[in-house]
Formats: C-alpha cells, sequence, structure tokens
C-alpha cells in the first residue's frame, strides 16, 4: 500500500480490511512511457473547479484537516521501480510527480457510488453512465477470471467467499457485524414469499424462517461466476436478481434486509476497482479516509489503497484517485472522485505522502 510519511505501525495494526485485494497476477512489468501515457497523468481539464475540503460535507474534523493537508503539501508518486528506466528516460526524464489532491464533487450514495465516481476521475470514461461502467467492470472481470489457471481461481473464489460467505464461526475479534449475500431471482420473490409463509403457519419465527429458505433457495456469493452476477446488480428494475442480506453477530442472526423494492445495488469491491485499473491501464489509488468509526488519531486517519492493473496491457501506472469514508461490508461506505492536478513548484521533500 502507499507509505504515509509518518510510517507508523499503527496504520497496519488499526486497519484490518475485510476485503484484501485479490493477488490475480505477479505485479505486471510497466511498458515504456509515451506521450499518450504521460497526458494520461492530466486526468481532467485543468479548469476543474478546485474544491477546498472545508466545503465538503460528511467529513469529521480529524478527516477534513489530514485531507486538507495532502491538498496544501501533495503527494509525491515516484515511477515504479520495476519500471525500465533506460527506455523512458529520455521519454520522460523525470522519475516522479507532485500531485495535489481535489475534491472532484458529491455523487449519489446509491450504492453505484465507486463507478459514478470513476466516471467523474476519468476523461476515458467520461462517456459512460455508471452503470455501463459496471457492466464494463463486470465484462473485464468476467474474460480474466475465465482465463485464468485453477489455482488462480481458487484464490479468487477464497477471497469472494471471504468477503460475501464469511465463516461465522471466525472474524470476531474484528468485526462486531458480519454479512453473508444472496442473489434471489426477481421473478421467483413470490414462491420465496409463499415458502416462508409455509414455515410461519408450522409455528416458525418470521426471520428464521425466511433465513432458512433464502439459505436454501438463493444464490450464495462464493466464487467468480456468482461474484459477476452480484456486481452486475444496480439497483434498477432491468437488474436479473435482487440481493439479500443476512447480517448477524456472534450469538447469531441479527436481521435480514430482503430488499423487497429491488432498489439495493452491489458496493464496488477491491475486486472491481482492479477490474477497472485493467480495463483503463491506470494504476487506482483509493484514499481511504477514517474518523472515530476506527478509533484512529488524525497522523493515521487517511490510508492510500493502491491497485494496478492485473496484465501489462501497455499499462503505466498513472495516479487516479477515488477518495473514500468508512468501511461497510467488503468496500467502502461511499466512494468519491479524488482529482490529481499535477504540482511543478512544490519541493519533493516537503510533500504530505510519498506513494
Amino acid at each position: 500500500m502507499g507509505k504515509l510519511l509518518c510510517d507508523s505501525t499503527a496504520v497496519a495494526e488499526t486497519f484490518q480490511s475485510p476485503s484484501p485485494t485479490v493477488p490475480w497476477r505477479d505485479p505486471p512489468k510497466a511498458s515504456p512511457l509515451d506521450e499518450d501515457t504521460i497526458s494520461a497523468v492530466d486526468l481532467v481539464e485543468q479548469s476543474t473547479d478546485d474544491a477546498a475540503w472545508d466545503s465538503v460535507v460528511g467529513l469529521e474534523e480529524q478527516q477534513r484537516r489530514h485531507l486538507q493537508r495532502l491538498h496544501t503539501k501533495g503527494v509525491l508518486w515516484k515511477l515504479p521501480e520495476d519500471h525500465d528506466s533506460s527506455k523512458s528516460e529520455s521519454i520522460m526524464p523525470q522519475k516522479s510527480m507532485v500531485f495535489r489532491l481535489s475534491h472532484g464533487g458529491e455523487v449519489s450514495s446509491d450504492g453505484n457510488c465507486l463507478f459514478t465516481a470513476s466516471q467523474k476521475a476519468m476523461r476515458v470514461a467520461r462517456e459512460m453512465d455508471a452503470r455501463e461502467l459496471r457492466r464494463l467492470t463486470v465484462r473485464r472481470f468476467t474474460e480474466d477470471y475465465g482465463s485464468a489457471a485453477a489455482e488462480e481461481k481458487r484464490v479468487i473464489d477464497d477471497a469472494i467467499r471471504h468477503m460475501y460467505a464469511p465463516d461465522l464461526k471466525a472474524g470476531w475479534g474484528i468485526h462486531v457485524i458480519q454479512e453473508v449475500k444472496l442473489l434471489a431471482k426477481k421473478d421467483e420473490r413470490v414462491s420465496l414469499d409463499s415458502a416462508i409463509d409455509e414455515l410461519l403457519q408450522l409455528g416458525m419465527q418470521r426471520e428464521l424462517a425466511a433465513e432458512s429458505i433464502y439459505k436454501e433457495r438463493c444464490i450464495p456469493v462464493i466464487d467468480g461466476q456468482s461474484w459477476a452476477k452480484y456486481m452486475s446488480i444496480s439497483g434498477s428494475p432491468d437488474d436479473e436478481y435482487d440481493i439479500i442480506t443476512l447480517q448477524y453477530t456472534e450469538e447469531g442472526l441479527l436481521t435480514i434486509d430482503e430488499n423487497r423494492e429491488g432498489h439495493a445495488a452491489a458496493f464496488g469491491d477491491d475486486i472491481a476497482i482492479e477490474c477497472l485499473a485493467t480495463e483503463f491501464k491506470r494504476e487506482i489509488y483509493v484514499v481511504q479516509a477514517h474518523g472515530s468509526d476506527a478509533m484512529v488519531d488524525e497522523e493515521n486517519c487517511v490510508f492510500f489503497l493502491p491497485h494496478r492493473p492485473r496484465s501489462q496491457r501497455n499499462s503505466l501506472r498513472i495516479i487516479l484517485n477515488i477518495y473514500c469514508t468508512g468501511w461497510c461490508g467488503a468496500g467502502a461506505d461511499h466512494y468519491e472522485p479524488l482529482i490529481a492536478h499535477p504540482l511543478s513548484l512544490i519541493s519533493q521533500e516537503k510533500v504530505a505522502v510519498v506513494l
């Protein structure tokens, strides 16, 4: 992950992610730089309004102060160590760049926020809406998963199972609530309700009856195929499936979100972000800002989580940022675009963070 200058071991000890980055393949070797990849550093038109962090809603004061510090001092991005410098020095003599990070505007918290934020942050994705970007992400995953070796698929499946069908006998030292995601076909909701009613007539409690039927008849998200079905759900009436969420505490079932209106969308996770990185040939940094929910001090409340393209694909790892707050289930609580503006007048020795 990106290294904070404070370099405190408290960061690693405090942040226990339920959504680990999936090691699909060894980190790819970057290809020689060219004019197109250099220009891609300029992710947005420079006329973009420079939104001050003071005006961003939903932030706690320690988050706001830390993000403003990143904005003022800048972030140093270094050319990856595995880059072939002998081929690129003549094209791009500088081996690092300093960026000012600005908030790219609010996006709707409708479950599609990762894709909306990515669409706003990436110039190459401007012609798509969030749902089209979601479909593109799932298609990239399906192609890569289909061509993966058996061992790679096993690693991916294990990660998906860990996120969406966790072992409810473990993990309680980290989590207070764990969620199990199930997929119900929209055209089968009536028959599911009938089966639940039959158990109610036998004297079973409503939530226990629903839990039993949903676990028996719905699709658990436990592997690449079911993940593709899950991540395709945007909360639209056109979705094939509805998301059912079972929430558990260590004592047992807490509640069931039956999503009867079908509005719930699949939150973007680390796998989806890696698919976006691969498709658009970017290194995507998720800048995660924690408040009192994580019980960390101000110096350690922001994390840079890199997601690299999974295959070479002529990619240069260029910084693209998505800012998010909190942590929820297998992904962030909310994503918003974070715009990187190249700077030339800030001393590299005085930057806030080195990536």
